[in-house]
């Protein structure tokens, strides 16, 4: 199937052009928000400092001849015809990128992992027989190499940091700079007047997060037009009126006559300059809402030329008016249009913020995938668009951090200092992190990766040099922000991985479990118990301390362990592997739940049912003695991917339980089981108002994956029963007869309530990460329980400390 319509499978007519125009269409209130905005601010920007010594005609050419090349090179060239082929199953990004890489060689940090990740249809591995010499050496220096693992991993999550950043530099920018127009109008309007009135607007915008902006997205995409074609149309009026030989300046000749004009100060000046591509990444990292070819046609066809032109208006009108630098966008919009363009302009840069800050939550989600970030609550917004999430802490802190800056400078010039910096640095950690999936992964020849990093890295390294020199003048805000953001990261991601390694180091041996017997030394109470851990194989050092403390314990044992995997959704029918730990009398199961890094649980998800309807399937395959290519053994069984129901002895009744509805709607699953006494699970189609088919990402196809309805309108929950017609074993319909008294009788959590501490004699600085460093996140940050969604009366805690 060709990449580019994968994400088409379910859709009939696929290769319609009317649907890449209608994607196209709707990327504009997406993608491209704080990309179209930054006219707003960059030759402001540009024209500090010293530079505003050499404010001529020719200079003001050579910046929009910097700005027309930049555009041209690092957003057209490098991202829309290079990086955007660099997709991970549709998703786009940093991490995309990582887990190409960890794919395609041994350098993941995530623990638990499994050779059966490799099974997933989403892995897509594309390794070929002929590596070259230097791939092969590349891919052993990373894999024998610790450091360099640590160091890839670093990179990344520094390039999240820096986007981190961008969720509060963008909003303070974009706000303050659309606001700043009314000066323009009101001459004698004070500068607290405008920072109050930003302040105003970035409270709004962020109080209104956890509502979800999916009920007038709507109008995002129209307004992102209207405003680009209104800059468009201004900068041909501009040009036209004040100087129409600006044109010239497409030529790369007024690159050198900028600096033989400017000298050191013309270098300066590029930080300026750099703020044209803000928000280029996001056309990457919002990949996975469209396609390739739709974001493609969006931009060549309509971005790029609007965003032209009205640098090119704007440095015609420059050119004439160079003493209108300070508020130079809105001068240079003709008076008769000037109220509409200002109403527009605002926006579009609330809804450019909008976008940045959903960005930001994703990539924190996504860090936390990684085991690089503190356990947060995620938001679903909408019931429709799984994509579009909330984290409570986040946004607020991001709101207090974003008034902060604004208040702070007061002033666009230092807030694009900061914000120069932070683009400027995702770029160039999205420049090495290519390089790599181009030599390991593509398999190219080592010269073109030599090329694009060359060329790239150096372009982008004159810009980064230029914002350092400007760090003491507000580039020093996305430094501290990626200090301790980075902090918080390797803390955390440190205690992680030494808190697992106590685990694995103390897993409870399978003979002691025997010894304790069927019952396991205490009474065994009717009921489920789950037991969450993050071990993938063996038995935590935790049920030890359950058994040893708790004078009883359920009927049924469940060892739960949710786990990341390095793919960027994992479909419901892959997502669970069953195994079975000890004899079949003792009644012990493990259930891993696998999720990619950009997939969320949600609180209404039928996690119980979904774990009865699998442990049957496993029960009754076990009983048939199937033995499936999906399967790994284990030091305590085998685990199976269960990844269809094709056969179940179970019959659900979903039931309505809504206080509203007197009468139970019943809805019934059809079960039919042959003479011979095989089992077959007919079509969940016949409940399908209590399931919901939903795409799975951006609301823009649909998915095949049946998946229960998670609306909050009617909470629906489920009967088991065992089917009385049929031949089924006396065995199998002995256990599965248990596991629905187990069921009936209730499910409870068990989870541990630990305590972390490093060993006497550490070093001093391990006992700073540990004993307050990640010991502190673990008390600031949600409980287990509520991150995995537990309801809380029936949760079950046991303390226990580690000594890591």
């Amino acid at each position: 199937m060709d990449p580019e319509l994968a994400s088409f499978q379910h859709v009939p007519h696929r290769q319609n052009p009317r649907v890449y125009l209608l994607l196209a269409y709707q990327s504009f209130g997406v993608v491209y928000g704080d990309l179209s905005t930054s006219p707003l601010y960059v030759f402001k920007s540009t024209f500090v400092r010293k530079l505003q010594y050499h404010e001529s005609e020719e200079a003001v050419l050579g910046a929009f001849a910097f700005i027309f090349w930049t555009l041209t090179l690092v957003a057209a060239i490098k991202y829309v015809l290079i990086v955007l082929s660099a997709e991970d199953n549709g998703e786009g990004g940093p991490f995309a990128l990582y887990s190409l890489l960890c794919r395609h060689m041994n350098v993941s940090l995530l623990p638990a992992r499994q050779a059966m990740d490799k099974e997933l249809s989403a892995y897509k591995l594309t390794l070929r027989n002929n590596d070259n010499r230097q791939s092969l050496k590349l891919k052993r220096l990373f894999e024998n190499c610790k450091g360099a693992r640590v160091a890839l991993l670093a990179l990344v999550l520094l390039g999240a940091s820096m986007i981190i950043g961008d969720g509060v530099l963008t909003p303070a920018i974009s706000v303050l700079s659309s606001v700043q127009g009314l000066q323009v109008a009101f001459v004698g309007l004070h500068s607290y007047v405008i920072t109050i009135l930003a302040c105003v607007i970035l409270i709004t915008l962020f109080s209104v997060q956890h509502h979800g902006t999916h009920r007038v997205a709507f109008l995002f995409a129209p307004v992102i037009l209207l405003w680009l074609l209104c800059i468009a149309a201004v900068g041909v009026y501009n040009t036209v009126v004040w100087n129409s030989h600006v044109v010239q300046a497409l030529s790369p000749v007024y690159l050198y006559k900028f600096f033989r004009i400017t000298g050191k100060d013309g270098l300066v000046s590029l930080g300026g300059v750099v703020l044209c591509i803000t928000g280029t990444e996001a056309m990457f990292a919002d990949l996975g809402h469209f396609t390739r070819l739709s974001i493609r046609i969006a931009f060549m066809l309509i971005v790029y030329p609007c965003l032209v032109l009205s640098y090119m208006g704007h440095a015609a009108y420059l050119s004439k008016n160079l003493l209108d630098i300070e508020q130079s966008f809105y001068k240079s919009v003709p008076n008769f249009i000037y109220w509409p363009v200002f109403v527009v302009g605002t926006l579009a840069s609330i809804i450019g913020s909008q976008a940045v800050i959903s960005a930001t939550f994703s990539i924190i989600k996504q860090c936390h995938a990684l085991s690089c970030f503190p356990r947060i609550k995620v938001v679903h917004t909408s019931n429709q668009l799984l994509g579009r999430i909330y984290i409570p802490e986040i946004n607020w802190i991001l709101m207090i951090l974003c008034i902060a800056v604004t208040i702070g400078f007061r002033d666009t010039t230092a807030i694009g200092n900061a914000y120069g910096f932070a683009v400027i640095t995702v770029m160039l950690v999205t420049t090495c992190l290519m390089t790599l999936v181009i030599l390991i992964v593509w398999q190219k020849n080592p010269s073109l990766a030599v090329c694009f990093f060359a060329f790239f890295g150096i372009l982008e390294g004159l810009y980064f040099s230029a914002t350092i020199m400007k760090v003491a003048e507000g580039g020093w805000v996305p430094l501290v922000l990626a200090f301790l953001c980075m902090f918080i990261m390797y803390v955390w991601h440190y205690g992680t991985a030494k808190k697992y390694e106590f685990d694995l180091e103390n897993k409870v041996s399978m003979k002691w479990i025997l010894t304790l017997g069927p019952s396991l030394g205490i009474v065994r109470v009717p009921g489920i118990g789950l037991i969450y851990t993050e071990l993938v194989s063996g038995v935590p050092a935790m049920f030890s301390h359950f058994v040893t403390n708790l004078p009883a314990i359920h009927q049924i044992l469940v060892f739960v362990c949710i786990k990341s995997v390095h793919v960027p959704y994992v479909s419901l029918n892959e997502r669970y592997m069953i195994g079975r730990i000890g004899p079949k009398e003792y009644h012990m199961y493990r259930c891993i739940v696998r999720y990619g890094y950009k997939d969320t649980r949600r609180e209404e998800d039928d996690f119980e049912n979904h774990l009865m309807i699998n442990i049957c399937e496993f029960i009754q395959r076990e009983s048939e003695q199937i033995c499936t290519p999906s399967a790994e053994e284990t030091q305590d069984g085998q685990l199976t991917v269960i990844r269809s129901i094709e056969s179940s002895a179970f019959k659900m009744v979903l039931f309505n339980n809504s206080d509203d509805i007197e009468q139970e709607d019943y809805v019934r699953t059809q079960m039919q089981i042959s003479d011979n006494g095989a089992i077959s699970f007919g079509s969940i189609q016949d409940f399908a108002s209590d399931i919901d088919i939903s795409p799975r990402r951006g609301g823009n196809f649909q998915d095949s994956t049946r998946q229960f309805d998670t609306s909050p309108r009617r909470k629906s929950k489920a009967k088991f029963e065992l089917q009385k017609i049929g031949i089924i074993h006396p065995d199998l319909r002995d256990e599965m007869s248990a596991l629905i008294e187990a069921k009936e009788s209730g499910v409870a959590y068990f989870l541990g309530h630990s305590c972390v501490r490093a060993r006497k004699g550490s070093s001093f600085l391990k006992k700073l990460a540990i004993d307050f460093g990640y010991s502190f996140l673990r008390r600031n940050c949600r409980g287990p329980a509520v991150a995995l969604g537990i309801p809380h009366i029936c949760l079950l805690e046991v303390g226990m400390i580690y000594y890591v």
